[in-house]
C-alpha cells in the first residue's frame, strides 16, 4: 500500500499544482537531499492519506458502483493522455522508430524480464482474488473478468503506456515512463490554462484510481487477513487502518522515486507472492483434490481441528515457500543494488514468478506426499450427508 499511497500523493500534487499554480509549483523544499522527496510531495502524500481514511468505513459489498465510476475515469484519463501525446508528437514518437539496443541472449532475457515484470505487478491481485470473488452471486461470475477483461486491459494499458512514453520523448526529448512524472513535467514546462485543465483532470483520474487500489488490493485484503488471524481484536476496518499506519512508517518514497527501482519493486513482488499463490492452488487442486475440506474444522482454533497442523501453523507451507523463494533472493538483491551482471542468479530472478510458482507447487505437493496430514482429503459429516441424499 505504501507505493500506491505515494503515487496517490503525486496525483494530489498534480491537482494542487493545477489549482494553485506557480506558488505551489515553486514551493521551497525544506527537506535535505537524503530524504529522497520534497516538501510538496510530503504535503500531498498526507493529503492523500486524509482523503483515504474515510474509505474503510464503506462496507466492501457497497464498493461496486464507486469502482465502476473509477474504471470509467481512469480509462478516460489513459486515452486522453494517449490522444494528447500522439497529437502533440504528430505520431507514435521516437521510441517506436528507434533501432533495437539489445541483441541475442540479452534481448531474449530482456523480453522475458519484461513479461515477468507485468506478471509480477499483478501478483498481489492474483493472490487476493478470493477476497472479492467471495461476494460473487455464482461460482462462475468471476470467469469473464479473470479470463477476458483483465488480460485485455493489462495489454491495452501497457501498449498505451509505451505509445505515450514514445510520443512524450519526441515532445520533451527524454523518456518519461511514469505517468505521474509526465504530468508533473508538463506543468514544469507550462501552466497555461489548457495545461492546467488537462493535468487537473488527469490527476483526478489517477487520484480516484489510487484510492480504489489502496482500498481494494491492500486495505480490505489485509483487513480480511488480520481479522482471520485475530478476530477477537481486529476487524476488516481496523486491519485497514493498521496497514495505513505501516504504509506511512515505511517511507515509500525511498524505493519508488527512481524509475529503475520502481520497476524492480513491481517485479520483486513475484519473489514472495508467486510461492504463496502456488501453495493456495496446489492445496486446493492436488492436496485436497477439489473442495474436500472439513468445513466445521475451519472454525475450530484448537488441536481438534484437522487444520491445526503444528500450533496453528502449517510447516509444509513454510518449507515449500522457502524452497521457492530463497533461490530468488540473490538475484533480487543484485537487481535492487543495480549490480546485475547476467549471472545464473540474475537469470533465475528474471523468471522469478514462473520459477517461484513451479518450485513451490512441486515442493508443497511432495511434502504432503511424504508427510501426509490426517484427514487431508476428508470432508465434514454434513457434506457427506449432502452428497448422499442431495
Amino acid at each position: 500500500m505504501g507505493s500506491k499511497a505515494y503515487w496517490g500523493g503525486q496525483a494530489v500534487k498534480i491537482i494542487l499544482r493545477a489549482l494553485i499554480g506557480r506558488s505551489f509549483v515553486d514551493l521551497r523544499n525544506t527537506l535535505p537531499a537524503s530524504a529522497n522527496t520534497d516538501t510538496a510531495s510530503i504535503i500531498s502524500f498526507f493529503v492523500f492519506i486524509a482523503i483515504f481514511l474515510p474509505l474503510p468505513l464503506i462496507p466492501p459489498e457497497k464498493l461496486q458502483l464507486p469502482f465502476k465510476i473509477t474504471f470509467v475515469m481512469i480509462t478516460a484519463t489513459m486515452f486522453g493522455m494517449l490522444g494528447w501525446a500522439m497529437h502533440a508528437a504528430d505520431g507514435p514518437g521516437a521510441l517506436i522508430h528507434a533501432p533495437a539496443t539489445q541483441r541475442g541472449a540479452a534481448l531474449g532475457w530482456g523480453a522475458v524480464y519484461g513479461l515477468q515484470s507485468i506478471v509480477g505487478s499483478q501478483a498481489s491481485g492474483c493472490l487476493g482474488q478470493s477476497d472479492w470473488t467471495r461476494y460473487a452471486r455464482t461460482p462462475n461470475a468471476a470467469l469473464f473478468g479473470q479470463l477476458v477483461a483483465a488480460p485485455v486491459f493489462i495489454v491495452v494499458t501497457a501498449v498505451c503506456g509505451i505509445l505515450i512514453t514514445s510520443a512524450a520523448a519526441t515532445i520533451y526529448g527524454e523518456y518519461i515512463w511514469n505517468p505521474f512524472e509526465l504530468l508533473l513535467a508538463i506543468q514544469d514546462r507550462s501552466l497555461a490554462p489548457a495545461a492546467r485543465a488537462g493535468t487537473f483532470f488527469a490527476g483526478l483520474g489517477f487520484l480516484v484510481s489510487q484510492l480504489a487500489l489502496c482500498q481494494m488490493l491492500n486495505g480490505i485484503s489485509t483487513g480480511m487477513d488480520m481479522a482471520a488471524l485475530c478476530p477477537k481484536w481486529i476487524n476488516i476496518r481496523r486491519g485497514c487502518y493498521i496497514l495505513t499506519v505501516i504504509a506511512i512508517a515505511i517511507c515509500p518514497w525511498n524505493y519508488v522515486t527512481n524509475p529503475g527501482t520502481f520497476i524492480t519493486v513491481l517485479s520483486g513482488w513475484s519473489v514472495f507472492l508467486s510461492p504463496m499463490t502456488a501453495i493456495v492452488i496446489c492445496d486446493y487442486s492436488l492436496v485436497r483434490r477439489g473442495p474436500r475440506y472439513r468445513l466445521s474444522d475451519l472454525y475450530r482454533g484448537d488441536p481438534s481441528s484437522a487444520y491445526w497442523y503444528v500450533a496453528g501453523f502449517n510447516p509444509r507451507a513454510f518449507l515449500a515457500w522457502i524452497a521457492g523463494m530463497a533461490p530468488l533472493l540473490p538475484g533480487f538483491a543484485r537487481a535492487v543494488r543495480g549490480t546485475s551482471s547476467g549471472s545464473g542468479w540474475d537469470h533465475i530472478y528474471q523468471i522469478s514468478y514462473f520459477y517461484g510458482f513451479g518450485a513451490t507447487f512441486v515442493a508443497y505437493w511432495a511434502l504432503f506426499a511424504v508427510w501426509p496430514m490426517a484427514g487431508q482429503k476428508d470432508v465434514s459429516p454434513c457434506q457427506r450427508h449432502k452428497a448422499r441424499f442431495g
